[in-house]
Order: C-alpha cells, then sequence, then structure tokens
C-alpha cells in the first residue's frame, strides 16, 4: 500500500468564506499515483471544515446565511470561550455543524463523486493563512 501526505495552504481574506478546492486536491490525487484507494481532506484548524456539496452561489449563501442564524458572530459576549479575550467561539460551533473532513473513494486514479459533488474548504474565523492536510492511502 502506498501512502501520500500534502498540506495545501491559503488565507481566506474574510472572516467566513468557502472556497473550492477540488482542483488542488485532484492535483495531489495525480501526484500520488494512486489509483485505488480512500482520500481524506481535513482542515488542521479547529475554526474550520472541510465538506462535499454543489458549487452553486445561491447554495453557498444559503449555507452563510442559515450558519449566522443559528450561530451568530454577535454579540459576542453570549459565548463563554469568548470570555478567553478570543472573539471566535461562533467558528467553533459552525466547524461542528459543518463538519471536519472528508474522505472520497479513489477509482481508477479519480475521486469518486456523485453527480455535482465538490470539495469545499469552509473558514469561519479567516483573515490568516491555514492549513488543509490531503493524505491519500492505497494502490
Amino acid at each position: 500500500m502506498k501512502s501520500y501526505r500534502k498540506e495545501l495552504h491559503l488565507t481566506v481574506p474574510a472572516r467566513r468564506g468557502y472556497i473550492n478546492i477540488t482542483d488542488e486536491v485532484e492535483r495531489c490525487l495525480e501526484e500520488s499515483g494512486i489509483q485505488e484507494g480512500l482520500c481524506l481532506v481535513n482542515p488542521m484548524h479547529i475554526s474550520a471544515s472541510v465538506f462535499i456539496n454543489d458549487d452553486e452561489a445561491g447554495l453557498l449563501h444559503d449555507f452563510e446565511a442559515f450558519l449566522e442564524k443559528l450561530v451568530p458572530h454577535a454579540p459576542i459576549q453570549q459565548y463563554r470561550h469568548n470570555d478567553t479575550g478570543e472573539d471566535n467561539a461562533d467558528s467553533h460551533i459552525k466547524r461542528q455543524v459543518m463538519g471536519r473532513e472528508v474522505v472520497v473513494a479513489v477509482t481508477n486514479g479519480r475521486l469518486d463523486f456523485g453527480t455535482w459533488e465538490q470539495i469545499f474548504y469552509g473558514e469561519f474565523d479567516g483573515n490568516r493563512r491555514k492549513r488543509i492536510l490531503v493524505k491519500i492511502i492505497g494502490e
């Protein structure tokens, strides 16, 4: 069995944002040479998410509106975590809602997606450099 690991780096220039990282993950798969196996993608930060969904602007807007209604950023005093001097408690909770990571099957050297599926990085506490782990195992 072969193993491949790479860190992707990005900075979202806003507090929150959704970035389609499918192309970068597919490049990693090509670099790995793995034809059959599994691909794990996860953010290496507790205030970000990786998830799979459709790359449609209205849907991404709906995610943002839903999350902000469910877990609003302000007022920051509503969260005990922010008593430590932080202002990002909402980002930790939003990450729990959207999930930590995705695992995608690799078949014939390709990510084995369903119709319209794409991999997204969800940033909930941006404006600084973040890492995303891509780990691929297989043959």
